[in-house]
């Protein structure tokens, strides 16, 4: 029983470093960067650099928990924490090896401030739709971590080693 705790407060270690630091990049940083450089270009090129460490770290986190309920023996497609684990990886791939690319791509054929473009530009529109699905993804994978996250406190907690 003691082991089992042990794997549970690492993936609670796991994914609370991941989520929190998600989470302050989403609440904080991001935003920060677009109000206080001085182009929206400049920010997004900031942002840009930096959402991979995010997505690659939850794609990290995500096969840690897998890896750790599998050493638990409780890894499966019943087991809420290695599924939460599957959608982080999954969430967090699609971001960065789908998405991300796409946006690259529009953004080179946009050659300029995306702001500069209408509003009924098609690499406008297509840009806003990507951006709008790396947000959804991105949320998808810090939802799937925050339940892993309940679901490995719940078992690290002193009442389940009783």
């Amino acid at each position: 029983m003691a082991a089992r705790s042990t794997l549970s407060l690492v993936q609670l270690v796991l994914l609370a470093l991941w989520l929190g630091g998600a989470s302050f990049f989403a609440a904080a940083v991001a935003p920060v960067l677009f109000a206080s450089l001085p182009s929206r270009t400049l920010a997004g090129a900031v942002v840009g650099r930096l959402l991979p460490v995010v997505f690659v770290a939850g794609i990290a986190a995500g096969a840690a928990v897998i890896v750790l309920q599998a050493v638990a023996g409780r890894a499966g497609p019943r087991d809420l924490r290695a599924v939460c684990g599957g959608v982080l990886i999954a969430a967090c791939a699609v971001a960065q090896l789908v998405i991300a690319p796409r946006l690259e791509r529009v953004r080179a054929e946009i050659a300029g401030p995306i702001e500069a473009l209408a509003t009924t530009d098609a690499r406008r529109l297509a840009f806003g739709r990507l951006h709008g699905l790396s947000v959804a993804w991105l949320g998808v994978g810090m939802l799937a971590a925050a339940v892993a996250l309940a679901a490995a406190w719940r078992s690290a907690g002193p009442s389940a080693n009783q």
